[in-house]
């Protein structure tokens, strides 16, 4: 039997868990701002992520962090919150069957920022897959939904 590696396993996991964050955030929004919604997520994320180092034990990492790594991670974070402030607004407002497949597009601009920023070569087969993935959520467009079946 083939092993696959920690962080496939790590990858699906990410996305099974993302998978159930919008439709179990569109349940808690209604009669609740959107941005409060974000707020609340946030501090649950924060109290869990840092219950999770004080445990291991890491958090005498953080003061040795050198100043590169605090840019890149504090920027990270904050295109992280922009994110989840524009997709919760969405998703409230928004029908999950349209707004989810948008927000994928993230894996497409991700794929061109490795292959700008890191050098990354993808092969054929991923720029069939990025093909699909565009074409995909184009698909889910009420107005390419409504062009076609007419």
């Amino acid at each position: 039997m083939t092993e696959h590696p920690r962080w496939l396993l790590h990858a699906l996991l990410a996305a099974v868990f993302a998978g159930i964050t919008a439709p179990l955030a569109k349940l808690g929004m209604s009669g609740v701002p959107s941005n409060v919604a974000t707020l609340i997520r946030t501090v649950v994320v924060l109290a869990f992520i840092g219950g999770i180092v004080i445990i291991q034990k890491q958090l005498v990492v953080i003061p040795q962090l050198p100043a590169k790594t605090w840019v890149f991670l504090v920027l990270s974070g904050l295109a992280t919150g922009i994110s989840w402030l524009f997709y919760f607004s969405a998703i409230k407002d928004g029908p999950l069957s349209v707004v989810a497949p948008i927000d994928k597009l993230s894996f497409v601009l991700a794929i061109l920022l490795g292959i700008i920023a890191f050098g990354e070569r993808p092969n054929r087969l991923t720029i069939i897959g990025i093909i699909c993935i565009v074409a995909g959520v184009v698909l889910c467009l009420p107005s390419v939904q409504a062009r076609l079946q007419s």
